[in-house]
């Protein structure tokens, strides 16, 4: 059984293959961007010079998922890092980036407890039909972020008895549309 709590070796060959000490196999980048996205933290060594080549890969990873439209940062937040490679303030942006993905998980998850415990919401008609979108949402959000993980009970169903996942997904359709025309009117 694999620990979870050491970095997961992957070793890159002079081939250039990545090669996964746990499993004894090769991996693809994505392969190690989806070892991240379960959470789990990872250490890309090149096996002749011993170099730590981790940095490198996930940068390549972002790059990838960012030319393919996948866009999660904004132009002004990729001129802002480049402009921090040649100002003094290379010095603070690490801090800064790593405290604010902090802020941002223990955010998420302060969220998600509060949305999970009990509270006068809990009574409103379509509230867990609610909650299971905001689930949805922080979940897609997060799909990138090592180390989140959704709070106990987040995987909550919000269909009630005898329901399948069509009638939950026109129910949504129906909620919206009511709130879109609430919206409209209150405009």
């Amino acid at each position: 059984m694999a620990d979870s709590d050491k970095p997961l070796l992957i070793k890159r060959y002079a081939s250039r293959r990545l090669y996964n000490t746990e499993t004894s196999d090769y991996v693809t980048l994505e392969d190690i961007a989806g070892f991240i996205r379960e959470g789990r933290e990872v250490q890309i060594i090149d096996l002749k010079s011993g170099d730590d080549l981790t940095r490198q890969y996930l940068l390549q990873i972002v790059a990838e998922h960012e030319s393919r439209g996948e866009n999660v940062l904004p132009l002004g937040v990729l001129t802002d890092l480049v402009r921090s490679y040649t100002t003094q303030a290379q010095s603070i942006v690490p801090q800064f980036l790593a405290q604010s993905f902090d802020m941002l998980r223990d955010s998420q998850s302060k969220m998600m407890e509060n949305m999970s415990s009990i509270s006068p919401m809990a009574k409103m008609p379509g509230f867990e039909a609610l909650q299971a979108q905001q689930e949805a949402f922080l979940k897609a959000m997060s799909g990138g972020m090592p180390g989140w993980k959704m709070p106990e009970g987040g995987e909550k169903s919000a269909s009630p008895a005898g329901q399948g996942k069509d009638e939950d997904l026109d129910a949504i359709k129906k909620q919206l549309a009511e709130l879109q025309s609430k919206l409209n009117k209150m405009s």
